[in-house]
């Protein structure tokens, strides 16, 4: 059979909290989204017989692995600012929850989709690559990210 590329999709789903600072609107407030988290791959299959995942490109269970260790499991139910929170403010949420994450970048959708690339690429496979990653926030709003505009 003739090699080709295919790529493949797996979805995640978690709850996050946020707030932007820098923002005009409702969105500087704290207030949390169901976040779902599209992440394709793509490369060429496995053509080895001797292989249980013979035929796949990578195995879906490999990738959740990869996906929730780097992403899910840190994100999920966490209240995620930016490091210029005031240091009382800090002291009082992390007296009062477990979950804070304190980043060096305002946490909207497309700067978390930088972040969630550059914890998730290098994990993947030598012969699979990142293809794209869709950050839904809301219902009728998300953020893409495609490797091939960068």
């Amino acid at each position: 059979m003739q090699k080709q590329y295919i790529r493949i999709t797996k979805e995640f789903r978690f709850e996050m909290a946020h707030a932007l600072f820098c923002h005009q609107g409702l969105c500087k407030n704290i207030h949390g989204h169901s976040y779902t988290l599209a992440v394709t791959v793509k490369g060429i299959p496995i053509d080895d017989e001797s292989r249980s995942d013979n035929g796949m490109l990578m195995d879906f269970g490999e990738l959740k692995t990869i996906v929730n260790a780097q992403i899910v499991n840190i994100f999920d139910h966490a209240l995620v600012l930016h490091k210029s929170v005031s240091k009382n403010l800090l002291k009082e949420l992390n007296a009062n929850f477990e979950k804070i994450i304190i980043v060096d970048y305002h946490p909207t959708s497309e700067n978390l989709l930088i972040d969630y690339v550059n914890r998730i690429q290098d994990k993947l496979p030598g012969s699979v690559k990142l293809h794209n990653l869709q950050l839904r926030e809301t219902a009728t709003c998300l953020a893409e990210w495609h490797a091939s505009d960068n």
